[in-house]
């Protein structure tokens, strides 16, 4: 899993205001993704507080990223990617072992 510069500013943007709203909690990223009976991809992406016991934990400098075991798979190829352009912007996650799910906004 990787995530691109501009995605790691903004994510720890969003989550020094995250913490400031609720300042009892330690707050990281959280991505899930599952397949559907299709083998579609359905990808979440979001802040989290709660740890799970199956968790697998990315440590970047300035936050932690968990992803599920079971979700692990199907991201561990992917790029979190963020976009502030006139045509693109938000959260964007690539994945290239499932065409056609990249560029969707995911934050």
């Amino acid at each position: 899993m990787k995530i691109t510069e501009a995605a790691k500013i903004k994510i720890v943007e969003l989550m020094e205001a995250n913490k400031k709203i609720m300042p009892e909690h330690i707050f990281f990223l959280r991505i899930t993704a599952d397949t559907d009976a299709d083998n579609n991809l359905k990808q979440q992406t979001y802040f989290d507080y709660e740890t799970r016991s199956n968790d697998r934990l990315l440590r970047f400098k300035d936050f932690d990223l968990r992803i599920d075991e079971e979700s692990y798979p199907h991201l561990k190829h992917a790029t979190l990617e963020y976009y502030d352009e006139e045509n693109k912007t938000g959260f964007f996650l690539d994945n290239p072992e499932f065409h056609g799910h990249s560029g969707e906004n995911v934050i």
